[in-house]
């Protein structure tokens, strides 16, 4: 593999403030070799002169659902499998072209889709999934209409049926639970994902219900420590945040109606949190225009007055935060956005460790990806100008972006 030689760089590492000028950094074999302050010998290298820009970690998203073609759950179903891939591979190009080189897809992604980025038949970011969603009968997983009768059947060996869709699996009942995380972590899934409260898109369950007893959460919890890997629940209500916390899971999503003692309680624990304030703009603002169910729009706009709240609780309790967009559809082009909305709270340093650092140990990658350090997966970006002082040059949809590099391989190049 072409060696890459970045010179005169002015580096943020993804943690400290204080960023080293000057500075020389070789990959190779897709990853960071050596960074030093002096000048480093590479021979045949390919060297970008990054003239005084700010080379920092490829940025990442750690809320996607890359097969969520539409807004309206029902649509995305009846689409088919080629629609669904088909928005993928434009959605995910298009967050490689913003700089997020890493995505965790947090319900619904696959084997079949990492391992098409994987061998390069599409180019996009580093590709995390936690497959499909464990839910139970009637929880924000079970996308039925309250008149529908089961339609996705799964028959196994055993006689057992599981009623599934493309982004969740139904499991009821602590073996149930069990056997779907089992089944879910032996299709690759990097960690798993349960439905911890009601939610937005479900047409059937309030979005202040808690779901999932004790027993099942910490069950599943239990699957995921022996694969050395964890849980994330989906939560809008501080209750179910913090019951889902207290049973042992490490990633909660959205926490959009979290209250200051809840915060403080998540951050004891060293649990993280990863909002997603783009959806909920975007579809409380676009939602009945792209065709968004009046019974979920009625939900949306109702977590929609709490969202920025929510935002300032989490960090007066210094909990840790992580960058997450959860967009829909055609909504996938507002991906940037999240930093323009948190900016209303965070800083831009709070936000840049949001989308690099404290994703990739959240995600227990801490050292590979989210960092520019030797050993680290070489995903980097030149952004023109410096971030930690101007948060905006990253929320403009990769047009600041100079330099793209995935895994050692140059994926856009400005500068000589």
């Amino acid at each position: 593999m072409t060696q890459i030689l970045f010179k005169n760089a002015r580096i943020f590492d993804g943690k400290v403030a204080d960023c080293a000028e000057g500075m020389f950094v070789r990959v190779a074999d897709g990853f960071i070799q050596e960074i030093s302050a002096k000048p480093i010998r590479a021979d045949d290298a390919q060297v970008i002169d990054v003239a005084g820009h700010t080379l920092m970690p490829g940025l990442i998203d750690a809320h996607v659902h890359a097969f969520a073609s539409d807004v309206a759950v029902q649509k995305i179903e009846s689409l088919g499998e080629a629609y669904r891939t088909a928005h993928a591979v434009r959605m995910l190009t298009h967050a490689l072209r913003c700089g997020f080189t890493t995505v965790r897809d947090i319900g619904g992604g696959n084997y079949s889709l990492f391992r098409a980025l994987a061998d390069g038949l599409l180019i996009g970011p580093r590709f995390l999934y936690a497959g499909k969603i464990l839910s139970m009968t009637g929880g924000h997983g079970d996308l039925r209409q309250i008149e529908e009768r089961p339609r996705y059947q799964a028959v196994c060996g055993c006689g057992d049926s599981t009623i599934f869709n493309t982004f969740a699996v139904l499991a009821d009942g602590v073996d149930a639970c069990i056997r779907a995380a089992r089944d879910e972590l032996r299709q690759g899934a990097h960690c798993i994902k349960i439905m911890g409260s009601g939610g937005v898109a479900s047409p059937t369950d309030p979005i202040w219900m808690n779901q999932y007893r004790e027993d099942e959460i910490r069950a599943i919890v239990n699957e995921c420590t022996e694969r050395r890997t964890y849980v994330s629940s989906h939560c809008h209500p501080a209750s179910a945040v913090r019951r889902s916390v207290e049973f042992g899971v490490r990633s909660i999503e959205h926490a959009t109606l979290i209250d200051d003692d809840t915060a403080r309680f998540v951050a004891e624990r060293g649990a993280y949190i990863v909002p997603t304030m783009a959806v909920i703009f975007a579809l409380a603002e676009h939602g009945r225009q792209l065709g968004f169910p009046p019974q979920s729009q009625e939900k949306m706009d109702f977590a929609f007055k709490s969202a920025l709240t929510g935002l300032e609780s989490m960090r007066r309790a210094h909990v840790k935060v992580c960058y997450g967009t959860d967009l829909l559809g055609s909504t996938y082009t507002q991906q940037c956005r999240e930093f323009t909305l948190r900016s209303e709270v965070f800083t831009p340093l709070e936000l840049l460790r949001q989308a690099t650092s404290v994703p990739a140990e959240m995600m227990m990658m801490e050292g590979q990806i989210g960092c520019i350090a030797p050993g680290a997966h070489a995903d980097l970006l030149v952004v023109e100008g410096d971030p930690l002082k101007d948060i905006s040059l990253l929320a403009a949809d990769g047009r600041n972006l100079r330099t793209i590099v995935r895994a050692g391989i140059v994926v856009k190049n400005e500068l000589k």
